[in-house]
């Protein structure tokens, strides 16, 4: 495992977290995720550490209320998220990550417009 930092585009928000250095990073299709360009790397709540900018905070829900969409208040960047299918966990975008720990990078195509027949094809989270 290896140490992750990563943000917002203004730096407000900061966090790290645990996970490979090699990335297999999701790519969903769903009218958020498209929207925003998010890539999804799944890591569990202890894998996950903010480390500034919690007051910078603003958070979006949507549809069932259960995805917790997290975004700097000034620069408006989404780094992060609650995800509905990991509600344990985060969702980290690997797009607000710095460069320099990750390896590598692939990524796996997700059918997020029809989520309910495909979120069992998420992998789980791991501790």
């Amino acid at each position: 495992m290896t140490t992750h930092s990563g943000g917002c585009h203004c730096g407000r928000i900061r966090f790290e977290i645990d996970a490979p250095a090699d990335i297999d990073a999701t790519e969903c299709n769903c009218s958020i995720c498209s929207m925003s360009g998010f890539l999804h790397l799944f890591v569990s709540k202890s894998q996950f550490r903010l480390l500034s900018g919690e007051g910078d905070l603003s958070t979006y829900t949507f549809g069932s209320g259960i995805a917790q969409h997290n975004f700097c208040r000034r620069c408006g960047v989404k780094s992060f998220y609650v995800p509905r299918s990991h509600p344990d966990g985060y969702s980290v975008n690997v797009r607000c990550l710095d460069p320099s720990t990750i390896s590598s990078l692939s990524t796996s195509s997700f059918d997020g417009r029809n989520w309910e027949q495909n979120v069992s094809k998420l992998s789980p989270l791991n501790d």
